[in-house]
């Protein structure tokens, strides 16, 4: 397996996606998809923009050139930094985390449809 192919693969399994359901949000066939994550395809370059687009990640993350999915390091310094943090601002920072995520993928799903009419 490719690094591309194993990280479209975990990110498509985080989000809770089918290979089917990914395909059909590109517009491409599930063959193509399944042959990208086995690593038997290389990813173009579209298809490259569009998973690190959907998936809010770097194409550098995506093709094994960093390990940082955002492409910077995060700065959790402020308010005393995380490990002063009580639980329930934890869980508010994540559910806020969630909600601009599924705005993000929203939007982008929008772009797709609009994109074909």
């Amino acid at each position: 397996m490719s690094v591309a192919g194993d990280r479209i693969k975990k990110l498509r399994e985080r989000e809770g996606l089918t290979q089917l359901d990914l395909a059909n949000k590109m517009g491409i066939n599930n063959s193509v998809l399944s042959r990208i994550e086995a690593g038997k395809r290389s990813v173009e370059e579209s298809e490259l923009n569009y998973f690190a687009d959907y998936f809010d990640v770097t194409t550098d993350y995506l093709l094994g050139r960093s390990d940082n999915p955002k492409g910077y390091a995060t700065n959790m310094s402020f308010y005393g930094g995380p490990e002063n943090y009580t639980e329930d601002e934890i869980e508010e920072m994540e559910a806020a985390l969630e909600r601009y995520r599924a705005m993000k993928r929203r939007a982008a799903e929008q772009v797709e449809k609009d994109s074909k009419n």
